[in-house]
């Protein structure tokens, strides 16, 4: 079996999420976004599948890296296909990023696991079949009623306990917010919260990389007084020894890094460094689920758990193969959108979670997404 052919296909669909000047999601008016399905053909006939956001795809990308690297290829020589596309990052990581990395990464993974029939969890290991879910809220906002104060935040909380969560992770107020960023108003927003759930609920910070390491320290301090789990991305990553003072000084568990570049690599010197108490991959972040995996693994050998940023059907894989990580981050969630309405190019959600806070590893062949290819098909703006 060879790989045949490499093609992106662009469509349109309904979102109520929309972005920020600085990125981050945010209710809003109904709108059309675009995404991209990566679809990678046997000469068999199998294919398999994965989504990202068209800009992670540009053509070049695919004709450049993709198919050069990939067509001729067997599928199930899936790490010598990703050390071959690592290989041409050199020079090229503009381009051939960490992100599309990953996006041909988890088609490989699909494809097998549509060709054997299993859930890519099982190829991976298998380690559970479901994973309690921690609510992971968007960043705050000005929109009254959603997310815009230390009380709104705790109402919201006390909803998603209502729903079946026994953690929940916070992303406080970030610019464009006019306030933002300002440690008191998250300290303040993490002790409502605490207030509005009680001592039992896990809860954790997702600081955002933004501020000094005398801010990190206040606030680190105040999330030890509220018992809260652990503390996340307060500073920039490429400042390691920023992390290192952090988590000297602090009590609570530090996590990362999430967004650094450098795959388990960087993960390496981190541990080495004292860096962190809890490493962070993610599958679509550091070049795909085999990376993933292998920062899982290099955290199990230091006695330490590894938790995988993110949602959706790669991460969620990882997850389900894997011992030492204790929650799936189940979102972005805010009080205007319904997080289990599925978009409208799948079927159904991919993680779908009980009145007991687990969701459940899909058991569909594959990454277990289920697509809707007739609304792809007819909403299609561009093939490659």
């Amino acid at each position: 079996m060879k790989i045949e052919s490499v093609n992106v296909t662009v469509f349109t669909y309904p979102t109520r999420r929309v972005s920020d000047s600085a990125g981050h999601s945010h209710p809003g008016p109904e709108s059309l976004a675009k995404m991209a399905m990566l679809t990678i053909t046997t000469d068999e006939g199998d294919c398999g599948y994965s989504f990202a956001p068209p800009e992670v795809v540009r053509p070049y990308v695919v004709n450049a890296f993709f198919r050069k690297v990939l067509v001729g290829q067997d599928p199930f020589n899936r790490e010598r296909i990703w050390q071959d596309l690592v290989h041409w990052q050199r020079g090229s990581a503009h381009q051939l990023t960490e992100r599309a990395l990953s996006f041909v990464e988890q088609a490989l993974w699909d494809l097998i696991g549509r060709k054997l029939k299993v859930p890519v969890y099982k190829l991976l290991g298998g380690f559970r079949d479901k994973v309690p879910a921690y609510g992971s809220t968007m960043c705050g906002d000005e929109l009254e009623g959603g997310l815009s104060t230390p009380d709104e935040f705790g109402q919201f909380a006390e909803k998603l306990v209502a729903r079946g969560y026994k953690a929940i992770k916070l992303h406080t107020w970030m610019p464009p917010v006019a306030f933002a960023p300002d440690p008191k108003m998250d300290v303040k927003a993490c002790a409502a919260v605490r207030e509005a759930v009680g001592p039992d609920i896990d809860l954790m910070l997702d600081g955002y990389h933004w501020y000094s390491r005398s801010q990190a320290l206040y606030i680190g301090k105040a999330l030890e007084k509220l018992n809260f789990a652990w503390f996340e991305e307060p500073m920039e990553e490429e400042s390691m020894a920023s992390y290192v003072w952090l988590s000297e000084n602090l009590s609570i568990d530090v996590v990362g890094p999430e967004s650094l570049g450098g795959k388990h690599h960087s993960r390496a010197d981190w541990v080495k460094a004292g860096a962190c108490d809890i490493l962070r991959a993610g599958a679509n972040g550091v070049g795909g689920i085999s990376p993933t995996m292998k920062v899982a693994a290099l955290a199990e050998s230091f006695g330490m758990d590894c938790e995988v940023h993110g949602n959706g059907a790669a991460s969620l894989a990882v997850v389900g193969a894997i011992r030492n990580c204790r929650w799936y981050e189940r979102g972005l969630l805010h009080p205007f959108l319904e997080y289990d309405e599925p978009a409208a190019y799948l079927n159904s959600i991919v993680d779908p979670m009980d009145a007991d806070g687990f969701v459940h590893l899909p058991q569909r062949p594959g990454l277990g997404e289920d697509i809707n290819f007739s609304y792809i098909e007819t909403h299609t703006v561009s093939k490659d």
